[in-house]
C-alpha cells in the first residue's frame, strides 16, 4: 500500500486502487480513535507544520489533532501575523521551510496553484488543505469514507451535491473521487453558479433542486460562498433558502434513507434549514467532522512511508 506521490495536492488524476488505500487505511484509524487508544508514535521525531493562508478552524485543528495522534511535533504558522503579510513572497517562504528541516507541510491559500508551486521548492511533503476554488483533498476522502460507512459502497449511488458549486473547491474534489470510484454525481443549483466546464467533469446538471434530489442516496449542501463572488449572482438569501435550500420538504424527493452532509461552515436557513442540519438520523454532519481526523492521520502517515529516514 502506497501513495504514488510525494505529496498530496488534488485527487484529480488518482487512480480507484489509491483512493481505497487511503479509504481503507483511513477506517482502520476512525476505529482506533474511537477505541479511544493513545495512537503509536508512528511520525515521532517528524515536523508538520501547518501553513493556512486563509481561516480554517475546523480544517487546521483536524490536522493539529491528526499529528498529534501519530506523535508528531506540530507547529501552526499563523499567516496574518508572519512575514507573509510583510511581503515575503511564497518562494521566500518556501525557503525559510526547509531551513526549518519540515517534513510534512499543510497548507491552504486563496490562490489556485498554490500548494503545488511550494511542492516544487520544498524538501517536505506538501498536503493541500484547500485552494482557491481548485480542489481540497482531504475533505473529499473525509466525505467519501462517511458515506462508504453508510451506504458500504460508493459504486452506483446517486450523490447530489447542491449549491454553490462555481465557488466551491470541496464540490471540484468530490466531484473526481465520486465518478472516479463509481458514484453517479448529480451538481444541483441556479445557473449563475454551475461552472462553465461542468459537462466536462461527467456529472450530470440540474438546475431545479426537487428534481435533482429524486432518488438520491446523498444529499451534500455547500456554503455560499459570497467571499469568492463578484455581483449578484444570487438573490437574496431568502429567495435562495426557498428555492435551493434543503428543507423537510425537497429532501422527502431523496430515497427514505438517503444521508444528509455538509462541509461547513453551515449558513443556516440559507443553504440548509436547522432542523435537517440535526436530524438524528439523516445528518452525518457531525460524523464528517470525526472522519476528517481519521482520514488525515491516513494520508500523513501515508506520506510519511515515502519520506526520507528521520534527518
Amino acid at each position: 500500500m502506497s501513495h504514488p506521490s510525494k505529496h498530496l495536492l488534488a485527487i484529480e488524476g488518482l487512480e480507484p486502487p489509491h483512493i481505497a488505500d487511503l479509504l481503507d487505511l483511513a477506517e482502520s484509524y476512525a476505529l482506533l480513535n474511537r477505541s479511544g487508544k493513545t495512537q503509536r508514535d508512528l511520525l515521532k521525531g517528524r515536523t508538520l507544520i501547518n501553513l493556512f493562508f486563509e481561516d480554517s478552524t475546523r480544517t487546521r485543528t483536524s490536522f493539529e489533532l491528526a499529528g498529534k495522534r501519530l506523535g508528531a511535533d506540530v507547529i501552526n504558522m499563523s499567516v496574518s501575523t508572519s512575514s507573509v503579510n510583510k511581503g515575503e513572497t511564497l518562494l521566500d517562504t518556501a525557503s525559510t521551510l526547509n531551513a526549518m528541516q519540515c517534513d510534512l507541510l499543510v497548507i491552504r491559500h486563496a490562490q489556485s496553484g498554490a500548494p503545488a508551486l511550494l511542492s516544487q521548492k520544498v524538501d517536505a511533503a506538501v498536503i493541500n488543505a484547500g485552494d482557491g476554488t481548485h480542489e481540497h483533498p482531504t475533505q473529499a476522502l473525509l466525505d467519501a469514507l462517511t458515506i462508504r460507512r453508510h451506504k458500504g459502497r460508493l459504486e452506483g449511488l446517486i450523490v447530489a451535491i447542491c449549491g454553490d458549486i462555481a465557488h466551491s473547491r470541496v464540490a471540484r474534489s468530490n466531484i473526481h473521487l465520486l465518478t472516479t470510484m463509481g458514484s453517479r454525481v448529480r451538481i444541483v443549483g441556479p445557473p449563475t453558479l454551475i461552472p462553465a466546464d461542468a459537462a466536462r467533469l461527467g456529472v450530470e446538471v440540474f438546475t431545479d433542486m426537487k428534481a435533482g434530489l429524486k432518488d438520491a442516496d446523498v444529499v451534500m449542501m455547500l456554503r455560499l460562498q459570497r467571499e469568492r463572488m463578484s455581483g449578484g449572482l444570487v438573490p437574496s438569501a431568502r429567495e435562495f433558502f426557498r428555492f435551493y435550500g434543503l428543507d423537510a420538504e425537497k429532501l422527502a424527493l431523496a430515497k427514505p434513507d438517503s444521508i444528509v452532509m455538509h462541509p461547513g461552515p453551515m449558513n443556516r436557513g440559507v443553504e440548509i434549514d436547522s432542523a435537517i442540519a440535526d436530524h438524528p438520523t439523516r445528518s452525518v454532519i457531525g460524523e464528517q467532522v470525526e472522519m476528517g481526523v481519521a482520514c488525515r492521520m491516513a494520508v500523513l502517515d501515508m506520506l510519511a512511508r515515502r519520506l526520507p529516514r528521520n534527518r
